[in-house]
């Protein structure tokens, strides 16, 4: 429960809370998932990013910089902002939440459903660390410690990417979370979740580096897909659904994303 709440100025001021506090603080930035179960937080102070100028949306060539305070909605409504991570933030359902939910946020929180990061993945998108470190999404989310991001980096929002959410409503839990992409020289990214078993109570998407490296159509495709994942049974489906159904809308990505980088 949170009982102290404070709001630095600067990120070194912030960064020196968060020594001070070790143990006890968490960021707190939209608020969507600190205040709400199921992931509510335990520790007792809050320390706010509103200060920090983590908000903007820079273009830079052919590569974009995203706040990591930007809210959802933010995104699905700017013009710099690539299709694909419009669409998968608009798997989350509610514009209430849109409109409070950060981009930094979604990354950092690893809660069941990373509804944003296959999308992230697939657009080859680089987080930058309060203290001016840069790894990769996939990187950050495999990590044990979360340190503050600061911003996101997509290096080409050029690149061709598209994802798909399956669900049994809207509002309803995710079951497969599926996002590609296809650069200029052919090489892909395949990125899932759903697909895998927690860690710790935290989302672990993964990549299908052996799968993107096969030049596999069709069924072969959607058989390698369904090989290559290690699904869990639970009220969403079961094991050989979830293969199936993953194998499925993977194919179907990858041929619509051919599709756009043919015709960019």
């Amino acid at each position: 429960m949170i009982e102290h709440y404070l709001k630095p100025d600067s990120t070194a001021e912030a960064l020196d809370l968060m020594r001070q506090h070790a143990g006890i603080a968490t960021w707190f930035a939209g608020g969507s998932k600190v205040n709400a179960a199921p992931t509510k937080t335990e520790k007792t102070v809050a320390i706010s990013l509103d200060n920090l100028a983590f908000d903007k949306i820079e273009k830079h060539g052919d590569a974009l910089h995203i706040g990591a305070m930007c809210r959802l909605q933010t995104l699905i409504d700017h013009e710099l902002v690539p299709v694909a991570l419009k669409q998968s933030s608009a798997f989350v359902y509610s514009r209430h939440v849109r409109n409070q939910a950060t981009l930094g946020g979604e990354i950092a929180a690893r809660q069941e459903e990373a509804l944003l990061v296959p999308s992230l993945m697939a657009l080859k998108a680089k987080v930058v660390l309060a203290d001016g470190r840069e790894c990769d999404v996939e990187d950050y989310i495999e990590a044990e410690h979360r340190d503050l991001i600061a911003k996101v980096i997509i290096p080409d929002v050029n690149l061709a990417c598209i994802g798909y959410n399956i669900a049994r409503s809207a509002a309803g839990l995710a079951i497969v979370t599926a996002a590609v992409s296809i650069a200029k020289d052919g090489s892909k990214v395949i990125a899932l979740d759903g697909v895998s078993p927690l860690h710790n109570d935290s989302a672990r998407p993964v990549r299908l580096r052996d799968v993107e490296c096969q030049d596999l159509k069709g069924e072969l495709l959607e058989q390698a897909v369904a090989e290559a994942i290690h699904p869990v049974a639970d009220l969403r489906g079961s094991v050989e659904y979830k293969r199936y159904i993953a194998g499925v809308v993977v194919t179907d990505l990858l041929a619509e994303c051919q599709h756009m980088a043919e015709e960019a």
